[in-house]
């Protein structure tokens, strides 16, 4: 025993205990080319000191986190037993015991693997943290270093972030609620899912009744204090549609990958010079209809924040038809009016639809006829095309009568980007996603995208749906729009990408002449080029 204990305290003096007091370098976001992107949640990185955590806020991590933690020497041996033995039951590592110090030093050196020669190692990290720092400085350092969501790092960082607030002018039910995301930073996010932070703050402060730090009563006066949640202005001014995406999914894997430290280098999927194209090219054919337009048309109004606008928009998505990487995201014309991302919004398709009704004709063995999707579409009935339109990615509502072969189906631009890559891939359905590769502060991958597709139908029948596009500058494509000229669509499959392309308004209303509007997104189509 005594060797084992040399061993391990042999492999954990090789750890310098100065990275426990030092802050992370920032997270960094590029795009696939390596342009430096700026994300919310970067920059503006503070730290606190102790004199300026609220007691309550100690006591709350205390109670929820380590309730022995100015007892126990960084180690507590009883619960780590009650922990092996429960892992011995399970014959997993379902449990770990971990003290505030232990996940400190977690944190600090992304010890993420489970084993007993990482916990042993942990242990005896533990012992000289302990050591080293004091409580307070322990719990101090603990706070400035982990990730509480939406783009936070560090307590004070999540203060102003969600409340608007410094970290010592926080509230009882303030601090309860942060203490709460610690263990779901993406999931209990109060600006993603409110009730559920709630719901935190609720057995944070039931766990402090039960480790003797507050009463019941209160409790219940903690909870009742009112919580208003501010977003931080200058994280928000960095925003975009494209980034909150990104954002989400950095969480997610953040979270799944159980990645604690940070300092990353994020590769994300996208592309800044195609979206740069896409969005300008689009302002310019919405311009033009808005000039020959018959609506009353004002984008200087006052907007709700996140709702509707009552002027013409857009939205677009381009995925990389074998991969699945998303190389471009515009949910709408302008971020700053209106956040609602209209890329996961259900429109109609109208004549859009026409690929996916010659797709499942073809898949049948059946004859496609381009630019008669009625006559394609009664050979196999509306049940059929359904299914096939199903496995392309496209989810309804559909209608089950011969109006679905005229495109009487709604569809978000996600969806439609992700069938369309389907028709150009061969007829297998790739995956989304945002970022392709995470690093560590010393440039090693910690986290790589697998690219994953689902084969929906045959490679055959795929080739036969994509024939029924134009083409036009070494690029397939449709244009249309629905019989009411209240959406009009752009499904473009160029050299690696599929793109597609919604134009309307937010609550449905006639946009143009439909042979005025086929015009100008066939002329839209030529200037965005191969």
């Amino acid at each position: 025993m005594l060797g084992i204990a040399f061993f391990y305290f042999l492999v954990a003096s090789k750890f310098d205990l100065d990275e426990v007091s030092k802050i992370p370098r920032e997270t960094v976001f590029y795009d696939r080319d390596g342009i430096e992107m700026t994300a919310p949640g970067v920059g503006g990185r503070k730290t606190v000191k102790r004199e300026e955590i609220p007691d309550f806020m100690v006591e709350a991590l205390a109670a929820r986190e380590d309730a022995r933690f100015f007892e126990h020497g960084g180690v507590d041996f009883r619960g780590l037993a009650r922990a092996m033995v429960r892992n011995v039951k399970d014959r997993d590592f379902t449990q770990g015991a971990s003290t505030l110090t232990m996940q400190l030093a977690r944190n600090t050196y992304d010890m993420r693997a489970k084993s007993l020669h990482r916990k042993a190692v942990e242990i005896a990290l533990t012992m000289r943290i302990e050591s080293r720092y004091s409580k307070d400085e322990i719990l101090t350092n603990y706070l400035n270093r982990i990730y509480f969501g939406s783009g936070a790092y560090g307590v004070e960082q999540a203060a102003r972030i969600y409340f608007g607030k410094t970290t010592s002018q926080l509230h009882p039910g303030e601090c309860a609620m942060l203490v709460g995301i610690i263990r779901g930073p993406h999931i209990y996010s109060p600006l993603r899912n409110f009730s559920a932070a709630e719901e935190q703050r609720g057995q944070v402060l039931a766990r402090m009744v039960d480790a003797g730090f507050v009463t019941s009563e209160r409790a219940i006066a903690v909870e009742n204090l009112a919580i208003r949640l501010s977003k931080d202005e200058e994280a928000e001014s960095r925003q975009s549609y494209a980034l909150r995406q990104v954002q989400n999914e950095f969480e997610r894997i953040l979270e799944k990958e159980n990645i604690l430290l940070g300092g990353l280098q994020v590769t994300t999927t996208l592309d800044v010079g195609w979206q740069g194209r896409l969005e300008s090219e689009l302002t310019r054919a919405v311009v033009a209809l808005e000039e020959e337009g018959e609506w009353e048309h004002s984008r200087h109004r006052d907007f709700v924040p996140g709702g509707p606008t009552d002027y013409l928009q857009y939205a677009a998505v381009t995925t990389e038809t074998k991969t699945g990487a998303v190389l471009a995201l515009v949910g709408g014309r302008d971020y700053s009016h209106s956040a609602y991302d209209r890329t996961r919004s259900k429109r109609d398709l109208g004549s859009a639809f026409e690929p996916f009704v010659a797709a499942a004709a073809a898949e049948r063995g059946k004859l496609v006829l381009p630019g008669k999707p009625i006559q394609t579409g009664r050979q196999i009935g509306p049940a059929e095309v359904e299914r096939l339109a199903k496995r392309c990615g496209i989810t309804g509502p559909f209608l089950t009568t011969e109006d679905l072969y005229r495109g009487a189906v709604a569809a978000t631009p996600m969806e439609m980007s992700v069938g369309f890559a389907t028709l150009g891939n061969e007829g297998k359905k790739p995956k989304p996603f945002f970022i392709s590769q995470i690093k560590n502060a010393e440039g090693e991958a910690i986290y790589t995208a697998n690219p994953k597709s689902v084969a929906a139908l045959s490679e055959p029948a795929a080739e036969e749906a994509v024939s029924v596009l134009k083409n036009r500058s070494g690029t397939r494509c449709f244009t249309g729009a629905t019989a009411s000229e209240r959406d009009a669509w752009t499904l473009r499959l160029g050299p690696s990408g599929s793109t597609a392309i919604w134009i309307g308004f937010d609550v449905p209303k006639k946009i143009a002449k439909e042979v005025r509007l086929n015009a100008l997104l066939d002329e839209f189509v030529e200037r965005l080029g191969n």
